[in-house]
């Protein structure tokens, strides 16, 4: 976890891409049944997909997104998304990100 921009900055692990999130929220552990904002950069082609799981199968809610950024202010490699995340249970969340060439994948914290 690094600090990035004022928000917390997760580094992925990307196959056949590279994987970066900015989380908009206090940091981990994240809130559980909070919409949290992540913005994701991640290198690649084709469109984005990406959902949140827990290892018991539960899926987070996708509130909003992927939603293509044109600009900003935040440098890292690859194209720019925003997702706008609520993890409903407490754990370690898989958040999965695919793109017709690319994906990749991190894990947040929910208390």
């Amino acid at each position: 976890m690094l600090l990035g921009e004022g928000f917390p900055e997760v580094r992925g692990t990307g196959q056949g891409a590279e994987l970066w999130g900015l989380l908009f929220a206090p940091g981990p552990p994240l809130a559980r049944g909070e919409e949290i904002k992540i913005v994701w950069r991640m290198t690649g082609e084709g469109p984005l997909r990406v959902k949140a799981t827990l290892p018991d199968g539960t899926l987070a809610k996708l509130a909003w997104g992927p939603e293509r950024h044109d600009g900003s202010s935040w440098h890292k490699p690859g194209e720019e998304w925003g997702t706008g995340f609520v993890f409903p249970k407490q754990g370690c969340w898989k958040v999965e990100l695919t793109r017709t060439r690319g994906s990749g994948y991190v894990w947040l914290p929910v208390r």
